[in-house]
C-alpha cells in the first residue's frame, strides 16, 4: 500500500492508518465481537453507512489489516477476517478501552460484552 505520510512520526503515521472515524470501530468489531460479514459490520450501535463501510474494508484490506474470502457461490458475499498486523492492534485497542473508561463519564462496557475484551 501506498501513502503519503506528513512526517515520519509514528504517531501521525499511525493517524494516518487508523485515525479516521470508522475504522478501529470496524477493527473492533472483528476483533472482540466476532463480525465477519458486511451485513453485520451494519448492525453496529454506531450506524456506518454502505458507503463508508465499503470504503473501511476496502482500505483495510489493501492496508494488510484484514483479508476478504468469499463465503458462498455468489462473488459479492465475503467474510472479512482480521490479519496478523490487524490482530495485532489489540492492545492498542485494549488501552483505548481503558483510557475511555477511566477518563470518559457516561463509558461502559456492556456486562453480556465484558467476557469478549
Amino acid at each position: 500500500m501506498s501513502q503519503s505520510r506528513r512526517s515520519p512520526c509514528p504517531i501521525a503515521c499511525s493517524l494516518d492508518l487508523i485515525g479516521d472515524r470508522w475504522t478501529l470501530l470496524v477493527i473492533r468489531d472483528m476483533m472482540f465481537f466476532g463480525k465477519q460479514r458486511f451485513e453485520e459490520f451494519l448492525e453496529s450501535p454506531e450506524g456506518i453507512s454502505t458507503n463508508i463501510l465499503t470504503n473501511r474494508l476496502k482500505f483495510l484490506e489493501e492496508a494488510g489489516l484484514l483479508e476478504k474470502q468469499p463465503y458462498s457461490n455468489h462473488p459479492r458475499r465475503m467474510n472479512y477476517q482480521l490479519t496478523e498486523r490487524g490482530r495485532s492492534l489489540r492492545p492498542v485497542l485494549k488501552a483505548m478501552i481503558a483510557w475511555g473508561l477511566k477518563n470518559i463519564p457516561e463509558t461502559m462496557i456492556p456486562d453480556d460484552e465484558q467476557s469478549r475484551i
